[in-house]
């Protein structure tokens, strides 16, 4: 009986992980396409916790919440306003996903002082997002910078 009753928990405890993963997915694919490919800075408040954390090691830290990242969101979309995020692969747990991404566009608009080159840019990027209550709590990017500034020919 005791084995019975613990497949059971198994069970239900293994359907809740896959409803938590397709929710963060979901999250994920939310704050790729709507707020980095469409602008939409709204939806990081229907999408980040109110105190969001972003840890990037190239850029200070904004302060606890998503008012400070929609800034920054703002100036990326401005210097390439063709900005596009592709997920080229995610690993999902219940509290925190993986996410390789494909950042594409044209450096159009002034970036972060970085006045226009018209040149493409096509740098990969890994993030850790933590999730907590089906929002993104805390977050750290590493981008490949190095090849940004080449391709923006600010180092050769």
């Amino acid at each position: 009986m005791k084995a019975a009753r613990h497949e059971g928990v198994a069970a239900i405890a293994s359907e809740r992980n896959q409803d938590m993963s397709a929710q963060t997915h979901q999250v994920i694919a939310r704050y790729f396409d709507e707020v980095w490919n469409q602008g939409r800075l709204e939806v990081l408040d229907e999408i980040m916790a109110p105190d969001y954390l972003n840890h990037s090691p190239s850029t200070p830290n904004p302060r606890p919440g998503p008012q400070d990242l929609k800034p920054i969101v703002r100036a990326m979309r401005d210097g390439i306003p063709d900005l596009h995020y592709q997920i080229l692969d995610m690993v999902v747990a219940p509290d925190k996903v993986a996410v390789h991404v494909r950042v594409t566009g044209t450096h159009r608009g002034t970036l972060f002082g970085i006045a226009p080159t018209g040149r493409r840019i096509d740098v990969r990027q890994m993030q850790i997002e933590w999730i907590r209550r089906g929002r993104i709590w805390q977050h750290w990017r590493v981008t490949d910078e190095l090849t940004l500034m080449r391709q923006l020919g600010v180092v050769p």
